[in-house]
């Protein structure tokens, strides 16, 4: 069966006795053979039979279990069985898998109406927990020495792991195989302890506070909630330094802090020992989206209105700039990524980032990060504010920056000046804080030079009624006037009582520009307008399409004059 894992488990068995002896099945008795120096044999009479050889475990089945924790599998005192579907269980809500027939999620509300995330795994005999712990080290003696591979090239197939698992075990069950294969890849390739919860694409956020702390969920439907996971000991400083690894960065004392991203695509955050955290190491992951958020997308959360968006295309088609205003977990980066989705197909893209998280479907598009040396007296640090001075010099038609928040402002906002597009990203509550953080420091930026900004997006975090929602709650229009004064009008506006956008002003002077330079009547103007929403909100209401159709459409649309593309 299926066992809950407990809060801290390390997979170790029960047992004190100083010399603990298991009966090695079958098979795997080969075992014995690779490491013949572990192996003592006693000679039994059992019932006046032949004698039997038994594999005496060093110490007990907790120096075992403790010595190869990486594995970190719940060891079972039955053969375990997989479930055809998960159990609910008393106060179950919701239950779905991870790893299909292999582990699954548990969300449970208590007595006191507290949400609960657990994770069940398969649970191993001790036999086979021993024959994994084995295997593990043969699998990894192979790939350190026997066969060299790129970063993160290490693949275990199902199909590889077979005569490896038949050399040790031949008998052992094929329903078997494939837990020891699950916790084989969990652990090779994967994430250990919380790699279940990087397959749960329900996750935005995974964070662990320190040693004896459960792990914390951020979850799209149920917003945060502990799990049942929880590191012990010097546990979470191994797990740490592991996740650096797979980041390709180093972690230390002398530097125990790492902003960073993994081979996924998602963003990590990792303090190390107790230096700057009284409870130890800890981390934070924010999951890369399998799936590039799309203006569709935008729409199907709430976040904005088919009309807005249809304003912000138009806008974006006719190469206005913008910066998309809001605090932490609003999802300024998703809003940023679904509007370039209306930048024309083949344009020339240039994105700059900490750490990648633009997912664009453009063939012309040049993706570029930075790169931090986090040892002391390196050199090679490639800060944005020397990616955005390389970009100038590649033609680019649109520059896409994660977000602004020093020097690379201002060569930012001279690039708005000598005719390049560009969106960015902005960390603000509103757009009175949004402009006096671009012109006070560190970031100062000319007045004059703002009013080459055309559009300010501003996006918050909300609590609503059945949970939390990302809302756009405002958008205006940039300006300075004659007098050298930055004027911000609001076009659209959110009401949080109906949860609709509504228009606050017919005077754009984005709208009037777009059609003045492409011989525009007014009603033209307003018919592009409804025509566009038109066509997003149709594309909602039936389901929405893939990514390469959805940007088909709208490159065919741009150009398609009066006429629907379909």
């Amino acid at each position: 069966m299926l066992r809950r894992r407990e809060q801290g488990s390390t997979g170790e068995a029960d047992g004190d006795t100083s010399t603990e002896r298991l009966r090695i099945p079958g098979g795997i008795r080969g075992l014995t053979e690779r490491f013949r120096h572990r192996e003592q044999n006693s000679t039994e009479k059992s019932d006046g039979g032949a004698p039997t050889k038994r594999l005496r475990v060093p110490g007990s089945f907790r120096v075992l279990t403790a010595r190869f924790r990486a594995t970190d599998a719940p060891v079972a005192d039955t053969a375990p069985e997989i479930p055809f579907l998960p159990p609910g269980g008393n106060g179950a809500i919701n239950t779905y898998w991870l790893s299909p027939g292999l582990a699954y999620a548990v969300i449970t509300r208590d007595e006191n109406s507290s949400l609960k995330y657990e994770v069940f795994e398969p649970t191993l005999e001790p036999s086979e927990y021993i024959l994994l712990t084995e295997a593990h080290d043969y699998i990894r003696d192979v790939f350190l020495f026997d066969s060299p591979r790129e970063k993160n090239e290490v693949n275990l197939t199902y199909d590889d792991v077979v005569p490896i698992l038949r050399r040790f075990a031949p008998k052992l069950a094929e329903d078997r195989i494939a837990v020891l294969h699950y916790y084989l890849k969990r652990n090779f390739q994967g994430f250990g302890r919380i790699d279940p919860l990087m397959h749960d694409d329900y996750l935005e956020d995974i964070s662990c506070n320190g040693v004896g702390t459960p792990v914390y969920v951020y979850h799209r439907l149920y917003e945060s909630m502990p799990t049942n996971i929880a590191f012990m000991g010097d546990e979470l400083n191994r797990f740490v330094l592991k996740i650096a690894q797979k980041a390709d960065r180093q972690i230390s004392l002398t530097t125990p802090l790492v902003d960073a991203a993994l081979p996924d695509g998602s963003r990590i955050q990792l303090t190390f020992s107790d230096i700057v955290s009284t409870r130890g190491s800890s981390f934070t992951v924010r999951k890369f989206r399998k799936d590039p958020m799309t203006p569709v997308s935008l729409i199907e959360y709430g976040t904005y209105s088919p009309e807005v968006l249809a304003y912000i295309w138009l806008a974006v088609e006719n190469r206005k700039s913008l910066i998309v205003v809001g605090g932490t977990a609003s999802g300024k980066t998703s809003t940023m990524n679904a509007i370039s989705f209306f930048i024309p197909h083949h344009s020339k893209i240039v994105s700059i980032e900490d750490t990648r998280e633009i997912q664009l479907p453009h063939e012309n598009w040049l993706p570029t990060q930075t790169r931090e040396i986090n040892v002391r007296g390196s050199k090679g640090d490639v800060d944005m504010f020397a990616l955005l001075k390389a970009a100038l010099r590649q033609r680019p038609e649109f520059i896409i920056v994660g977000e602004v928040r020093g020097r690379e402002a201002q060569t930012l906002f001279q690039a708005m000046n000598t005719g390049h597009t560009t969106f960015s990203t902005l960390h603000a509550g509103s757009i009175d804080e949004a402009i006096n953080r671009l012109v006070s420091d560190p970031i100062n930026v000319p007045t004059a030079m703002l009013g080459a900004l055309d559009l300010m997006v501003i996006q918050s975090l909300h609590y609503l009624n059945d949970g939390t929602a990302r809302r756009c709650d405002s958008l205006h229009e940039i300006r300075v006037d004659r007098g050298r004064e930055i004027v911000h009008d609001c076009l659209y506006r959110w009401n949080p009582f109906t949860d609709e956008f509504h228009r606050e002003s017919t005077d754009s002077h984005v709208l009037d520009d777009i059609a003045r330079r492409r011989g525009w009547s007014a009603d033209k103007l307003e018919r592009e307008l409804a025509r566009r929403a038109e066509f997003l909100a149709r594309i909602h209401a039936d389901g929405g399409i893939d990514v390469d159709e959805l940007i088909r459409r709208i490159a065919a649309f741009g150009g398609a004059g009066d006429a629907d593309p379909e």
